[in-house]
């Protein structure tokens, strides 16, 4: 009987002592799930913000050529750049036609290359930046529509004719600088010139713009692809553009012999494109390659 009570004494403690570890057990899983929720709601608050922080810096390709052209202590262009006011309308152009606001017209029976064909308004939506949507306005108002080339000529104030010069979009680059600082990637200083002052937007926030240089490096280095309609557009574009502007050196400059060599040989692979057949390929954007049909012709 003793040894009957021991046996059920041993039973029960042994019962007690695993309910108290699968108790305990239960606790620690609780606590698990309790931090792996704190790290999954702490990693989406992460991500979130850092989805915040690219929305403030996302650039337009204007900024981004600007942004290229600029001297960083300096804060402006090279004086001896007289490329980068019809690149920038360009980039104004592509811009409009990637957010699905310009196309070209489309072609009848008799095809007409990208130059002879007129830039028409897909939609008159507001873009939210003051530059694209005057441009926007210009092109859908004008009747009969113009060229691509024409719209370069005329944004940039090139024309012989005085009854368009109201096309013109002036301080453009003072315009996009000013987008740059509030963006807070550039600052405002004065600057001395002898005779003037003149307004200058040193660069104040480098990483923006270093990962902007790294964009454009990898495109033509680890991340090259050799199909430019497996490139990102913008990307592309930037590239194409930069060129034209002539700062795409100012990305490369800070490469090695070797790497430099090689993006310079993928950049002219790039160049040497026939615009006419690349824009007839699918998902091609018709008015993208009419642009660096502008350029390259």
């Amino acid at each position: 009987m003793t040894s009957l009570i021991q046996r059920s004494s041993g039973l029960v403690q042994r019962r007690t002592e695993a309910s108290r570890t699968a108790a305990a057990g239960k606790d620690r899983g609780s606590g698990d799930d309790d931090f792996e929720t704190r790290r999954r709601c702490s990693g989406e608050e992460q991500e979130e913000q850092d989805k915040g922080d690219s929305k403030e810096t996302r650039l337009t390709l204007m900024e981004e050529v600007l942004l290229l052209g600029l001297k960083d202590r300096e804060g402006y262009t090279s004086f001896w750049n007289d490329c980068i006011s019809s690149g920038l309308r360009g980039c104004m152009l592509i811009e409009l036609a990637i957010r699905g606001r310009l196309q070209l017209e489309t072609c009848g029976v008799r095809r007409k290359s990208l130059l002879a064909r007129k830039v028409i308004c897909k939609s008159d939506a507001p873009t939210g930046d003051v530059l694209l949507d005057e441009a926007l306005k210009h092109v859908k108002e004008t009747q009969p529509p113009e060229t691509v080339q024409s719209w370069i000529e005329l944004l940039s104030g090139e024309t012989w004719n005085p009854l368009k010069l109201h096309y013109q979009l002036r301080n453009v680059r003072e315009r996009l600088a000013k987008n740059l600082v509030e963006k807070g990637v550039l600052t405002t200083e004065k600057q001395n010139f002898l005779l003037f002052d003149m307004t200058t937007h040193p660069l104040t926030n480098n990483n923006i713009k270093q990962r902007l240089i790294k964009r454009v490096q990898e495109a033509v280095l680890e991340k090259w692809v050799n199909d430019p309609h497996r490139m990102d557009k913008r990307l592309l574009a930037l590239i194409f553009l930069a060129h034209s502007s002539d700062v795409l050196e100012n990305a490369f400059s800070p490469l090695l012999d070797d790497q430099y060599d090689l993006a310079m040989k993928r950049v002219r692979q790039l160049l040497d494109l026939e615009p006419e057949g690349e824009s007839t390929k699918t998902n091609a954007n018709e008015l993208l390659w009419a642009v660096v049909a502008a350029f390259t012709k």
